[in-house]
């Protein structure tokens, strides 16, 4: 069973947590905003070369716009195309995230000495590759799970979680309780310890998130629970993949009564 408190108790949405890290993983994100937010308000490309002398003049502007797409960014750039970039208060609210990260980092990853950024991105990729959270998640559940369980509980295909078990292990998450083929997997010490990161990037999210206006219902697994044999992970990952019914959206289409129609009406438009 896991030993660390702060993840045993801790309460997120993967998915959720997963694209929110996903927005901030691209290389240079976390320098760019630190670089606006220590010089700006507001910076053009060339105002952010001479910060960030390794990044090229074209890849610097692709990666403002990802980082405007992703809302990090602001721009009054209808009538001047050249307007400069400011951070949204999205990025402003980061400090949180990028805190809890730098801690997990420094006391579970990497004690060398790193710059903030340098830090930060590093635990990012380590966190942000598709399904991470949610095996990270199961194990922190269940404590161990032998790989066709934990492929079954996550809904994933096996050919796909093998390279990300493999990559999970390299980043020091996750090991093997044993060297025999078959042994159960486990979370490392850092790997228990992430509870407080997934934590805040949920807060972080939802602070900027508008609530829906009906009544939409969200899967959100607890990180305390009792093990699930293979009958309630197969019982689990149908019910993922059930389609949700249309009368639980407050704008679903609804039957409307046949009215007949002119034969000289103009052809129906096909959808």
């Amino acid at each position: 069973m896991p030993t660390n408190t702060a993840t045993v108790t801790a309460r997120y949405d993967a998915q959720r947590v997963e694209d929110a890290l996903r927005q901030l993983a691209p290389k240079w994100t976390t320098g760019i905003v630190h670089t606006i937010a220590k010089y700006g308000p507001e910076m053009r490309v060339r105002d952010l070369a001479p910060y960030l002398p390794s990044v090229g003049a074209p890849f610097m502007s692709k990666r403002l716009a990802t980082m405007h797409e992703a809302g990090l960014l602001r721009r009054d750039a209808e009538f001047d195309r050249t307007a400069p970039y400011r951070l949204s208060q999205r990025a402003l609210t980061l400090g949180p995230v990028y805190r809890s990260l730098v801690q997990w980092s420094s006391e579970h990853v990497d004690r060398s000495p790193q710059g903030r950024s340098e830090r930060i991105e590093d635990a990012l990729s380590r966190l942000q590759p598709r399904h991470t959270t949610t095996v990270v998640q199961l194990l922190a559940e269940h404590g161990s799970l032998r790989f066709t369980h934990l492929a079954e509980a996550a809904d994933v295909y096996e050919a796909l979680l093998v390279p990300r078990l493999a990559r999970l292990q390299e980043d020091g998450l996750v090991t093997r309780t044993g060297t025999r083929h078959g042994d159960p997997y486990t979370l490392t010490e850092a790997g228990q310890a992430l509870g407080p990161v997934y934590t805040s990037v949920q807060r972080w999210e939802e602070r900027h998130t508008v609530a829906p206006t009906g009544p939409v219902p969200t899967a959100v697994r607890t990180l305390a629970g009792p093990a699930l044999g293979s009958d309630g992970f197969r019982t689990a990952a149908a019910l993922r993949r059930s389609a949700v019914p249309a009368a639980l959206f407050s704008h679903s289409a609804q039957p409307q009564p046949r009215t007949a129609t002119p034969s000289a009406a103009s052809p129906s438009r096909s959808r």
